[in-house]
């Protein structure tokens, strides 16, 4: 899948340096501290996904020093109740839609492209930080390198097929077609085999954004086979049906997505009265950049929505889909095979596909009964909320597996570096991220008060000490999380502000863009009612993308 030349994948799965406009590029350091920028080469800076800042570097003595980044992170995923999302409650398949996103916005598509006759063009179109699918599409069909995620059509997406559990029942023992990512298949190690063939490995780091990305095929798929038989030309069928993926996509974020977890009146204001701080008037032709703010910080926010277990399908109820397992069946993060394999060893195990019997019953982690199909709805005690954005991580954070960060084959000397809190903060460190209250100046906002860090159920407890080094120079991500708190768990002030004009300039930078195009409306709601309303949620891409089938968006059955 790779050649040699090109950087492993495993490397890939998390950033270790970052082109930051006039800047020049910063890298993470072995000792921890803040990183020195360096120049880049003309061709260097073209092979850097390109980032930029919304507000001003920290000082190194306003920045928390190792002993104090390993307190906040043990304290963040301490053993606790966190509450679940509440006032609505939100489904616990937007925390992983979430992760899908992250990945739209920060794939570097040139990365295993470097050939020496790449042109310029092509390396700054493959890595624009826009909500454009390339973690889907990559590069096209017509690209000689992206063309093997597609059939032969050159049209559709290829699929995958579960592989079939050996004495199970009649539905378990199957391969099932379309419910697994596609994988490389050939190779002579099997960890080769499994690899996802898909443009972003970071897509079957877990179970549910894998499953997510499968949907996501199938939605693709579906509408070239509509437009086909509507009589769409085969010469434009594929640039058709990617404009209303696209275009469908962007609106769902901005209208179920985002509201679900950004302060309304915020996202009222971006997208009616444009931003204020990121990017607010570029040229037609730039490109929009990645704010280290929103990538180190501010759209880490998903971590606080894992739950360390899942009531993930009839097979698997009752918490029996834990985080570690969700690791394990993939072919980033594990090896897709059950115990006594090692998921931490990419050549352990038997299987090279998704066992059948971990397929997601969907009906779990999204609600249907917002789109009228009640019928599609679980118990209240098998159906799964997000962890409310506060923060408090659940604890398995605390230990993650090495493959879900390139790990695999060179552990860390010190336990503390599995914890993900500290890695996130220890990454803030490197890139001097600015200080929560920095953003705040920085967005005409008032810091929050001393009294905002103060211990409070179900969310982090912290010592006294620790208190206040936080209410003078708080970690930006930490801030961002404890405004949440403070709301409810939606994103507000500092962190409302840079997700919801991230999210603007995002749409407003994709080749096919609801912003540019403000008078496009969505026509594929399943519900005939719904598309007459404007209304087009994530319920509705999953339902057009699984048929309106129950027995699709669950083949194992009730």
């Amino acid at each position: 899948m790779f050649r040699p030349t090109r950087e492993p994948q495993s490397k890939r799965h998390v950033r270790s340096s970052y082109l930051v406009v006039g800047e020049g590029i910063l890298a993470d350091s072995k000792d921890e501290s803040p990183a020195e920028p360096r120049p880049a080469s003309t061709v260097a800076a073209l092979r850097k996904f390109q980032f930029s800042r919304l507000g001003p570097q920290a000082r190194p003595d306003r920045l928390l020093d190792r002993a104090a980044r390993t307190e906040l992170a043990e304290a963040m995923t301490a053993t606790g109740r966190q509450p679940d999302s509440q006032d609505p409650p939100v489904p616990a398949g937007f925390t992983y839609l979430g992760q899908f996103v992250d990945h739209d916005l920060t794939l570097d598509a040139t990365a295993t492209r470097l050939e020496d006759e790449i042109t310029v063009r092509e390396l700054l179109q493959g890595r624009s930080p826009a909500l454009d699918l390339d973690s889907l599409y990559g590069l096209g069909p017509d690209h000689r390198f992206d063309r093997r995620f597609y059939e032969d059509d050159g049209i559709r997406l290829k699929t995958g097929t579960t592989q079939g559990i050996p004495g199970g029942d009649a539905v378990l023992s199957q391969s099932l077609g379309g419910f697994d990512l596609p994988r490389v298949g050939t190779g002579s190690l099997i960890s080769e085999r499994r690899r996802p063939l898909i443009p972003d490995p970071r897509n079957d780091e877990n179970l549910i954004v894998a499953q997510i990305h499968c949907a996501f095929i199938r939605f693709h798929n579906r509408l070239v086979t509509e437009l086909a038989n509507k009589g769409v030309s085969s010469a434009v069928l594929f640039e058709s049906a990617r404009e209303g993926v696209v275009k469908h996509y962007q609106w769902m974020l901005r209208h179920d997505f985002l509201p679900r977890i950004v302060d309304p009146a915020i996202l009222d204001e971006v997208f009616t009265q444009g931003r204020r701080f990121f990017e607010p008037s570029p040229d037609e032709q730039d490109r929009p950049t990645m704010p280290i703010e929103f990538s180190v910080a501010a759209y880490r926010l998903g971590h606080s929505m894992v739950r360390g277990a899942y009531n993930w399908n009839r097979v698997f109820d009752n918490g029996g889909g834990t985080l570690p397992l969700l690791f394990r069946f993939t072919g980033t993060s594990g090896n897709l095979s059950p115990p006594p394999s090692d998921p931490n060893d990419p050549e352990s195990g038997t299987f090279e596909h998704l066992p059948t019997n971990w397929i997601a019953d969907f009906r779990r982690l999204f609600d249907f009964g917002e789109a009228g199909r009640g019928d599609l709805g679980v118990p209240a005690a098998q159906f799964n909320l997000t962890k409310r954005i506060d923060t408090l991580l659940v604890n398995p954070l605390a230990e993650l597996p090495l493959g879900s960060f390139g790990g695999r084959g060179q552990p860390p000397v010190d336990a503390v570096e599995l914890n993900l809190a500290f890695r996130n903060l220890t990454r803030a460190n490197t890139m001097r991220l600015a200080t929560g209250q920095q953003m705040a100046r920085r967005f005409d906002l008032k810091p929050l008060p001393e009294s905002a860090f103060g211990n409070r159920e179900g969310g982090a407890q912290l010592g006294e000490g620790l208190r206040q080094k936080l209410a003078e120079n708080c970690p930006l991500w930490f801030y961002i999380l404890r405004e949440a708190e403070l709301n409810g768990g939606k994103l507000t002030g500092v962190g409302g502000r840079i997700v919801a004009e991230v999210f603007h300039r995002a749409m407003e930078g994709s080749r096919y863009s609801i912003v540019r195009d403000p008078f496009w409306r969505p026509f594929l709601s399943p519900v005939a009612d719904r598309n007459a309303k404007d209304v087009f949620e994530m319920s509705d891409l999953m339902l057009y993308a699984f048929e309106n089938r129950a027995d699709l968006l669950n083949p194992l059955g009730p």
